[in-house]
């Protein structure tokens, strides 16, 4: 990801740091942004048995998906960097793979989504440590956050492929 302008601020966290953060912040925009319109491709796409309990359940977690999205890019903003937040952007950035098409059914999208929802939620923890290895506890705290709630999120997927 390239690097953007930065702005005078007065939070006092070293220069090198903040720079790290938002480096580390729009890393993770670009994913969150992805897994957030994947969640929406199978909101939209899902058909089955089972298709009203999930086209609600992907919506919900794509709102959710969505507030993380605003926390990380608000962050980045708030250490004098620039957010990296547009879906071209996000597109040639994001770690995560791309979105099988040929998913239709609900479990071909629970897993699909299941995957993402760990590979994310990984990333994010490695994250918590990243950020305190430079010293901000504060980007450390928001990826806590995340990294809890897209367990949560990841709980709810796996349990509808459980029997």
């Amino acid at each position: 990801m390239a690097k953007s302008k930065t702005f005078s601020t007065k939070n006092d966290l070293a220069p090198d740091a903040r720079e790290k953060a938002v480096a580390l912040l729009n890393q993770h925009l670009a994913d969150t942004t992805d897994l957030y319109s994947q969640t929406k491709q199978a909101h939209w796409n899902v058909k089955g048995a089972q298709f009203y309990q999930l086209h609600l359940l992907f919506d919900t977690l794509a709102g959710e998906v969505e507030a993380y999205i605003d926390l990380i890019a608000e962050r980045a903003t708030a250490l004098g960097g620039s957010a990296h937040g547009t879906v071209r952007m996000a597109a040639s950035a994001s770690r995560l793979p791309e979105y099988p098409l040929e998913a239709v059914e609900g479990r071909q999208h629970l897993e699909a989504l299941s995957a993402r929802y760990a590979e994310l939620a990984k990333s994010s923890r490695a994250a918590i440590d990243t950020a305190t290895s430079f010293g901000d506890a504060d980007t450390a705290d928001l990826f806590t956050e995340v990294s809890r709630g897209l367990d949560k999120s990841l709980w709810f997927l796996e349990s509808h492929l459980q029997s």
